[in-house]
């Protein structure tokens, strides 16, 4: 496999199966010469400690004038993995109809159930995807193929595609799905193979590296501040009314974050980046009281990932390998309810966790547009012949990005950032948060 190198503070070469000699089939369009590069301001966050803000180059998303599969005898393969998010089915009827009607692509097969389908043991079916049977799929949320979490021997991966004479593999995931895509491209280049492996990112959470939105983060966030209006409404209709909501969020709180300046009735967020208090000088129960007390009503929204210092730990994880949670919005109702009892100040508390209907909805019109592009950039990468890399949009511009880039570390809620103290500004909880800069100013500002 061969690559072009190019250095800025970051690695973003793109490996190919080799030299793209076949004249594309596509006349209607602009390619992409395959030497361009663009430049991208890229903020501290995005990148390694220690490094400055800069420009960095990618390599742009589109079709190229030269591909490398003759795209009527290759076969591809589509696999979703991980838990549900709004967008994936459009995704996945994208990245057929692209296949199909632009490239004449051989075949385009479903993998059922993650990548369990791959492993015989299971016994899950293979599908053939086109475009009559995956035409109405956008209109339903979750994911028509199924989904699975846990790791599989990517040995017996490669096994499967090189059964199946798959010469594409999508895989549509999130941080673990995706680490898993690039042991596969590692299998895949130590047998010299000629599998390109593309990954498509996918997480409600919005929370992986680079990526500047996932596909189903706007959707989420849309049906978020449905919840917290309802809390809000609740709220008000009694004296001492609480709400509390409690949103998808495990290591970042990203979505409770956007929901709250998108409805500007939440009066505490609560996130994983954040530690809180709940007794104290700044500590969230002695704010509550005297909010209840001057406003008579409050709306807590808190991020799942949120205040685990302040539960007990199993150390037990899921099938992900993902830690497994402590419960943070029963402590908080726990707490509140204990709180205000002792007091003797009556309060009326309810509380709404609306995640699995975030996850499980059809995307919105702005998820459609971008899970759409994303469909077809894939397509057009994997024919080019890339591997090893996902496709998604950066500051505003869709690009190619090495896998091992996008899963070095998960992508957090900047602190310092004039982001975090919008939302500061929003919710005026600046007496919660203990993290305290210089002088005793809020640390955001």
């Amino acid at each position: 496999m061969s690559t072009r190198a190019r250095k800025k503070s970051l690695d973003t070469r793109i490996a190919t199966l080799g030299p793209a000699r076949i004249p594309s089939p596509l006349t209607y369009c602009h390619f992409v010469p395959d030497d361009q590069l663009v430049p991208i301001r890229v903020s501290t966050e995005d990148l390694d400690d220690g490094e400055q803000e800069n420009d960095v180059l990618f390599e742009p998303a589109g079709p190229r004038a030269d591909i490398f599969f003759d795209s009527s005898k290759v076969k591809a393969a589509i696999v979703t993995c991980g838990g549900l998010c709004p967008g994936i089915n459009d995704v996945i009827r994208a990245i057929v109809m692209e296949a199909h009607h632009n490239y004449n692509m051989a075949a385009t097969l479903g993998i059922r159930y993650g990548l369990q389908g791959f492993i015989p043991k299971y016994g899950h079916e293979i599908v053939e995807l086109n475009p009559g049977n995956v035409a109405n799929i956008h209109e339903f949320g979750g994911t028509v193929l199924g989904s699975s979490r846990g790791p599989q021997q990517p040995e017996d991966i490669v096994d499967a595609l090189e059964r199946s004479n798959i010469g594409v593999l999508f895989v549509i995931g999130g941080d673990g799905t995706l680490k898993a895509a690039q042991k596969i491209h590692e299998e895949v280049s130590r047998r010299g193979a000629r599998i390109s492996v593309i990954g498509v990112p996918k997480t409600i959470d919005n929370d992986i590296n680079l990526v500047t939105q996932s596909f189903g983060f706007d959707t989420a966030v849309e049906k978020a501040t449905e919840a917290i209006r309802c809390a809000h409404t609740e709220a008000i209709g009694a004296q001492g009314g609480v709400g509390l909501v409690k949103l998808m969020g495990r290591e970042s709180g990203f979505i409770a974050a956007q929901a709250t300046l998108a409805l500007k009735e939440v009066n505490y967020v609560l996130v994983p980046e954040d530690p809180f208090q709940l007794q104290g000088e700044n500590g969230l129960l002695p704010s509550l009281e005297k909010r209840l007390a001057s406003r008579r009503h409050a709306v807590i929204v808190v991020a799942e990932g949120a205040g685990q210092h302040l539960l007990e730990q199993s150390g037990k994880t899921d099938a992900s390998g993902n830690l497994v949670l402590g419960d943070i919005a029963s402590l908080l109702s726990l707490e509140i309810a204990t709180h205000f009892k002792s007091r003797d100040l009556p309060i009326t508390l309810k509380y709404i966790d609306p995640s699995y209907m975030i996850r499980s909805v059809p995307a919105n019109s702005n998820d459609r547009v971008y899970c759409g592009f994303l469909g077809q950039f894939a397509v057009h990468a994997a024919m080019a012949g890339k591997t090893g890399m996902v496709v998604s949009k950066v500051y505003g511009r869709f690009v190619h990005l090495p896998l091992e880039l996008v899963t070095r570390k998960r992508k957090k809620l900047d602190l310092a950032s004039d982001y975090w103290r919008a939302v500061l500004e929003s919710t005026g909880q600046f007496e919660v948060s203990p993290m305290r800069g210089e002088g005793g100013a809020p640390h955001c500002i």
